[in-house]
Order: C-alpha cells, then structure tokens, then sequence
C-alpha cells in the first residue's frame, strides 16, 4: 500500500515521502497516529500545500534573521563587574546580561542563541557570535570593564 508521510517517521521518511507498506503497518499503525495518508491526488495536494506553507515560514524566519543580523553586527556593548582588591572580577557575565544591554540598545535577541560556551569570568574584550538561524549568524563585542565607584 502507498502512503503520504504526514510527519517525519524514524526508518521511513520525512513529510511529504511517498513510502510503499504493508496494509496493516498502513491501517493499525501510520494512520491512525497521523503519521500518514492513504496516497490519493487530494492527499498528495493537501501535504505539498503544507510543505510549501512550511517553505515560506523558513524563508520569512531567514529573512528576518537577516535583518537581525546586520543591525547586530559590530553592536559593541560594555559590561560593567565589581573587582576585588586582588583585582580578580566578583561573579561572571553571562548570556542573560548580555540580552539585558543588548535591550538596552533597543535588540532583541533570544539569550539561547547567544553563543557562550561558559560565562565570562575575566575582564577583557570578547567577540560573542549570536546564532539567528541555522544559515546566520551575527558577531558582537562584549566588553567587561570594572565597576567604576
């Protein structure tokens, strides 16, 4: 029997797959979990009509992580800490305060797709790359300077 894939099935296929199997994995078990439909034109249409929905939302995310992108790049922001006598910096800058300055700047941006593998425990200047969209990504630089009293 030939089936539409309606979602993406482990060891058979991605949506919009046409895949030949046996009536009853069809019946007992691919149909009824919405997995797929029974292959007919109206089928066939209703699940290219869903992918080219899909397409276009991909297309739009992109697009607008290209707008993103080119405001973000060269965005310099400071980042003020506390020192100890020793001159050793009192906590970290993570991803969270990074988004704070970044709002501050009028720069929304998920504090997930900033990419810091750990938190900056140093004084100094950081390149931080932000992560938009699988296919773009921005570069900012982070600043983290001494709290001045």
């Amino acid at each position: 029997m030939k089936v539409v894939l309606t979602k993406d099935v482990e060891g058979w296929g991605t949506i919009g797959d046409v895949i030949e199997v046996k009536k009853g994995f069809a019946r007992n078990y691919l149909i009824p979990r919405g997995l797929a439909l029974e292959l007919t034109e109206e089928n066939k249409r209703f699940i290219d009509n869903i992918l080219a929905q899909k397409a276009r939302k991909l297309q739009r995310e992109k697009e607008k992580a290209f707008e993103l992108a080119k405001k973000l790049n060269g965005v310099e922001i400071e980042i003020e800490r506390p020192i100890g006598v020793t001159g050793k910096m009192y906590g970290s800058v993570t991803t969270s305060d990074i988004t704070e300055k970044l709002k501050e700047k009028e720069i929304e941006v998920d504090k997930k797709k900033i990419m810091l593998r750990s938190p900056i425990r140093n004084l100094g200047s950081y390149n931080i790359q932000v992560k938009l969209h699988p296919e773009v990504s921005a570069t900012i630089k982070v600043h983290v300077v001494p709290e001045s009293k």
